[in-house]
């Protein structure tokens, strides 16, 4: 490595510390901004993986990342059932997956989405769960990217301009059908409208050469990937009989007990009206508290996370304390419960596992109790 990328490094690491700090996190290592991480694209130790679905990531991905739809990375049957659970997938086939996207052991990944956070935590899931050793999330994701690049900003101000030309010329165009019309004039007007949007065509695709968000397909050269057994992060996911363990305990003692179930969907699919595809019912674990995950993502700032203060008061109204073990699901549990783990991490606590099953096993298993 080269001392100025050396130097870039250093500096984008004791900035994202000081950001951070900012919103008082206590776990400063798993969020990284759009200021820094911009610094590291193009850097052959890192990759950023998209965990937005492949038609959104044509629509504009960062330059250089790559796809792995966080909804697909737990790896089931069409029944549920998951073959290695509590594991994502089992490690041959996670690591055949991997090594395909281009990722090789040593590189840093940051995962992002849109912003909302689901799908770039359940990549960040993902990877630290097979114990990957350098995993971050980009709070703010695409939006965010797309916010600090100057040529965006350039490449918009354009398009906004070349919007208004071609209104213009439209508007001739109807004009000159009129009875009465000043053809001479309108053509003039049309002529120049068309020369201005011919003009800003050709600035606005020079400009697109410098987005760091674009539009097209993943472009990969696979590389081999292998995960060690020994460094597996077992206490950072569960399988069904976990999180049944746990739910005797809660049905139990209530409020005394020392776990928590966090059902992190929206209210259509916990109480079963919504019933999702491939699962047999719809319902909820009983004893789970509902805290849906949009009240830790941050719509209005376009941010993955809220702060600090604002998440941990949304875990004290449900007194979701840190001498609990918590558990959370969704449908897949890359997503939306990625999303609570992935906070509490932030704030944190300790004993946290994401449900990698989810409702997709646990609504698909005869055996276990349901509630709607």
């Amino acid at each position: 490595m080269n001392r100025l990328l050396k130097t870039l490094c250093v500096a984008a690491s004791l900035s994202a510390a000081a950001a951070m700090a900012a919103d008082g996190y206590a776990n400063k290592n798993i969020l990284i901004s759009a200021e820094e991480a911009v610094k590291l694209i193009g850097n052959p130790k890192v990759m950023f993986v998209s965990g937005d679905n492949e038609d959104i990531y044509k629509l504009g991905h960062i330059k250089g990342s790559v796809e792995m739809y966080a909804h697909h990375l737990h790896h089931s049957e069409i029944d549920g059932e998951m073959h290695c659970a509590p594991l994502y997938r089992c490690v041959d086939d996670a690591e055949k997956y991997i090594g395909s996207k281009g990722i090789s052991n040593d590189m840093t990944i940051i995962a992002y989405d849109d912003f909302k956070g689901p799908n770039a935590t359940g990549v960040y899931s993902f990877f630290d769960s097979f114990g990957h050793k350098n995993v971050k999330v980009l709070n703010g994701g695409r939006a965010a990217m797309m916010a600090y690049d100057p040529a965006q900003k350039e490449y918009d101000a354009l398009n906004k301009e070349l919007k208004a030309a071609k209104k213009i010329e439209k508007d001739a165009k109807e004009a000159l059908k009129k009875e009465g019309a000043d053809k001479a004039a309108l053509d003039a007007t049309i002529k120049k409208a068309s020369e201005e949007a011919k003009a800003l065509t050709a600035k606005m695709a020079e400009v697109e050469k410098r987005l760091l968000v674009i539009k097209g397909d993943e472009v990969v050269k696979p590389k081999t990937y292998k995960i060690d057994p020994k460094k597996i992060k077992w206490s950072v996911i569960a399988g069904k009989e976990e999180v049944k363990h746990a739910m005797d305990d809660i049905l139990k003692n209530g409020k005394k007990s020392k776990y928590v179930i966090i059902d992190s969907r929206g209210m259509g699919e916990i109480i079963g009206e919504r019933k999702m595809d491939n699962v047999a019912r719809g319902g909820h674990v009983p004893g789970a508290t509902f805290i849906e995950w949009s009240q830790i993502s941050d719509a209005d700032k376009k941010l993955s996370f809220k702060s600090a203060k604002e998440i941990q008061a949304v875990y004290d109204r449900y007194g979701i304390t840190k001498d609990k073990t918590i558990y959370a699901y969704c449908h897949v549990g890359a997503g939306r419960s990625s999303e609570h783990i992935t906070a509490l991490q932030l704030l944190g606590y300790k004993n946290v596992k994401v449900f990698t099953g989810s409702w997709d096993v646990w609504g698909n298993d005869m055996n276990l109790p349901i509630k709607r």
